[in-house]
Order: structure tokens, then sequence, then C-alpha cells
């Protein structure tokens, strides 16, 4: 019987690779340090092993507040900007909306940065300038699609029956067009997790400290190291917001 449950168990985990992906990423997060010195026979004699500047668990708790901060920031303007486009007063600026989006799209992630730092200064706050720029784009776009799927008759029907205009909007746009919706939102938050290692060449903490460093430096040990991790990472959050997807869609059915 116990074995049946173990395997039971095993089955599921195997099912939901959030759980194992995840686990790899924690395991990783905070054995790195002692990981390393055992990877000598991957790199050149004389390349240092271990990344001194801060510790893993420090890189990746930074690079979580900044993308999770910037995120927040732009999934709030992508959900305002998409409602704003699809109310009657707003439909007329849909385009603009787009083409300030795609606009904004177009400019490099360094570009950007490079932009900031002058106004900004160096550190996260340029960092997280950039990736609200390019998180807001794939929310609204979403948020905009999903709001227009809901289908007219439902609209007529809960106009028949007394919503009022917001009621409508939280009663029965917003719960139809989610799963649209989150899928913005999970594309927008990836791009984030990717696009935040970039902001370590202006002085933020991320997880692409090591691998700047080691660019610079011609360190292959610290490149492999925070590529590994954000990359986990990345994968981690991308899994646990599809299996939050997949829930919306069952619900909105």
């Amino acid at each position: 019987m116990k074995r049946l449950r173990a395997t039971g168990v095993a089955a599921r985990i195997a099912r939901r690779p959030v759980l194992w992906v995840g686990a790899a990423f924690l395991a990783l997060t905070l054995s790195m340090d002692a990981l390393a010195p055992h990877l000598g026979f991957l790199f050149p004699p004389g390349t240092r092993l271990v990344y001194s500047r801060a510790s893993f668990p420090e890189l990746v708790a930074a690079h979580a507040l900044l993308t999770g901060a910037a995120s927040l920031v732009a999934i709030t303007l992508g959900i305002a900007a998409a409602l704003f486009a699809t109310r009657p007063m707003g439909r007329a600026y849909v385009g603009t909306l787009d083409r300030l989006g795609a606009l904004a799209q177009t400019f490099p992630p360094v570009a950007v940065l490079a932009l900031a730092v002058p106004s900004l200064g160096y550190g996260a706050l340029p960092t997280a300038f950039a990736l609200v720029l390019y998180g807001v784009l794939p929310v609204m776009g979403a948020g905009v699609a999903g709001l227009r799927s809901v289908p007219a008759p439902v609209l007529e029907a809960a106009d028949g029956n007394g919503f009022s205009p917001a009621g409508r909007l939280w009663r029965i746009e917003l719960p139809l067009a989610a799963p649209i919706l989150f899928a913005g939102i999970r594309t927008s938050v990836t791009i984030g997790i990717g696009t935040a290692t970039i902001g370590s060449t202006v002085g933020a903490l991320t997880l692409g400290s090591p691998i700047i460093d080691g660019l610079s430096g011609g360190n292959p040990a610290y490149v492999l190291q925070g590529t590994v991790l954000v990359a986990l990472f990345a994968v981690t959050v991308d899994l646990a917001l599809a299996e939050v997807q997949r829930a919306l869609t069952r619900r909105a059915r």
C-alpha cells in the first residue's frame, strides 16, 4: 500500500514539472557556493570558481525583488491601459496605445538603461524603469484581447439584468477575460526575469552580476553559474504562472 502511495506521489510530481524544476532551482541557489569548487574540471586551470561579490541566495532575492516590483507596476499600468482602451471613452485611442507600446519595445534594453542613468542614476532604479517599459505591452495587448473576447450576448444579458458598468466589468468581463489577460502577465513577468540581468551593467545587484563580471573578467565559471540560475528561475516562475493560467481557464468555462 505504501509503495502504491509513493508511486502515486511520484507520478503527480512528474506530471507537475514546476515542482522538480523549482526544487532544482532552490537546491542550486542554496548549494552553488559549495558545489562550485568541485566543478574545476570544466574550466581552464587557475579559474576562480566561487563568485564572492554576493551569495547566490542574496542575488536571487535581489533579482526577485527587482523583477517583482517592476512587474507589479507594469501589470498595473497594462491593465489600466486595457480597461481604458475597451471603454467607450477610450476606444478611439486603441491605435495610439498600441503604437506607443510597440515603440517602447523597439528600444534595446541597454539603450534604455543608457538613457535612464543620467536622470535616475546607477543601480536598481534605471533597471526597474526598463523592465516596466518592456513589461507593459504584453499585459495591455492581452488585456484588450481578453476583454474584446467576451461574447456580446453575455454583455447584453448582463445589461438586461441590471448590472452597472462597474459591476459588469468586475463580475462578468474580467473573470471571462482572465485566462487571456493572465497569458500576457505570464509573458511580461518571464521577459522581466531575463531582461533584469542586463541591469547589472549599471550597478544593479541581480543574477546578471556573475554573468557580467564573468564576461568582463574572462571567467566562464561565473557566467555558467549566473546563466543556469537565471534560466531555472525564469522556467520555474513561468511553469508556476502556467498552472495559475490553467486554473483560471477551467474556472472561466
